[in-house]
């Protein structure tokens, strides 16, 4: 029997996208082509393999079952076809899709698209935001090129890297009443109130968890989702922030902050980078994980001086 090899990407997209209309996008056909497509592959199947139902279309027991033995061929296939191909970052022309979250999109991407704009000039970089589910990200499909930040128990077609460690640090307003020298005390530091960043998911415990081994206690006034609200919040009040050390290093030269070390060691925590097993052997993606592990390699060894 002849397969269409063109049909199984579609039948991975409505894997992880349970609807045409995104599937159609994210292989940028026409929802008409991708219902032919869909057509085709039941027949080729000899199964309905999605059923509609309210909340999208529901993948039948024999589409779960296929689903890891097609991933797997398509991965085996791009790593044959892709590693023969040789890559000239200088003359490439294309656009890259990464998923940062909130900490390296600010403390680590404006120095990758710098060194891009030297090495390769013809790369777009388009970002999509990291949040609670990698699947949404386009990662564990491969439509998303990789993405930044720390994973917590990935699964096992992720690659994970680890590029370096950040530290924590505080910050309050330069002119504020009660915290006047370099330092902040472990008493200072529990009398004052705090902003605090909530990060999604399972990352959310983080220092809290961290700040309850040391036995230091913080009265939370505000929390906010991202940390360009942090320092505009410390900035007109007393609070105090405690941040990466990389975020308060560009925060640093803003007169209206002060950035102090944290009353007892925090730690650190990793930055890492992760991307879909298939492109493991891609010349173009192994660049480009060469370059971002090069500059945040570079960029996290500042946070430790």
């Amino acid at each position: 029997m002849r397969y269409d090899l063109n049909l199984l990407p579609v039948f991975l997209a409505l894997m992880e996208e349970r609807s045409v209309t995104r599937a159609a996008e994210r292989l940028g056909i026409t929802q008409p082509a991708l219902s032919n497509a869909l057509t085709r592959l039941r027949t080729m199947l000899q199964d309905p393999l999605f059923v509609r139902e309210r909340y999208g279309m529901q993948p039948t027991a024999k589409a779960q079952e296929l689903a890891p033995a097609i991933a797997a061929a398509l991965a085996s296939l791009d790593e044959l076809v892709l590693g023969q191909q040789a890559f000239d970052p200088a003359k490439a022309h294309q656009q890259i899709t990464i998923a940062p979250n909130s900490y390296a999109e600010y403390a680590l991407v404006p120095a990758i698209v710098a060194r891009l704009r030297e090495q390769a000039p013809g790369i777009a970089l388009r970002l999509t935001p990291y949040g609670t589910d990698l699947a949404e990200t386009g990662v564990m499909s491969g439509t998303t090129a990789l993405a930044l930040g720390r994973f917590i128990d990935p699964p096992e077609n992720l690659v994970v890297q680890h590029l370096g460690d950040d530290g924590l640090a505080c910050m309050v307003r330069a002119d504020h009443p009660t915290v006047t020298g370099k330092r902040i005390t472990k008493k200072q530091f529990e009398q004052l109130k705090h902003v605090n960043m909530l990060p999604p998911g399972r990352l959310r415990a983080g220092l809290f968890q961290v700040l309850q081994r040391e036995g230091l206690k913080r009265e939370v006034a505000v929390s906010v989702t991202h940390f360009l609200a942090m320092p505009e919040m410390v900035a007109v009040t007393d609070y105090c922030a405690t941040l990466p050390k990389l975020i308060c290093r560009q925060l640093a030269g803003d007169p209206r902050l002060k950035i102090l070390p944290t009353p007892v060691d925090l730690g650190t925590f990793p930055i890492e980078m992760g991307w879909h097993a298939r492109y493991r052997n891609d010349p173009a993606h192994r660049w480009l994980r060469g370059l971002i592990a090069e500059v945040v390699g570079e960029i996290s060894s500042q946070s430790r001086v």
